[in-house]
């Protein structure tokens, strides 16, 4: 998974390099207590359980399944 935090730094000339590292620790501190929790990946669907679903609706090969294959089942 990538890192898609950005990259904090401080400009400033009034700071001193343990005051700038102290801000910025805090920042990501922050950030890494108040980041959304990943969401779980989606369960894998059956795919055998997808065939007996499409067979019982009758579904013709008119266009993609309702999962947005191309390639029809069946």
């Amino acid at each position: 998974m990538p890192n898609r935090r950005p990259q904090l730094e401080i400009i400033a000339p009034s700071a001193t390099p343990e005051e700038a590292a102290a801000v910025v620790a805090a920042l990501e501190r922050f950030m890494r207590e108040t980041a959304p929790l990943a969401a779980p990946p989606a369960p894998a669907r059956n795919p055998w359980q997808r065939t007996a679903l499409l067979e019982g609706t009758d579904r013709g090969v008119a266009g993609p399944t309702p999962w947005g294959d191309a390639t029809p089942w069946g």
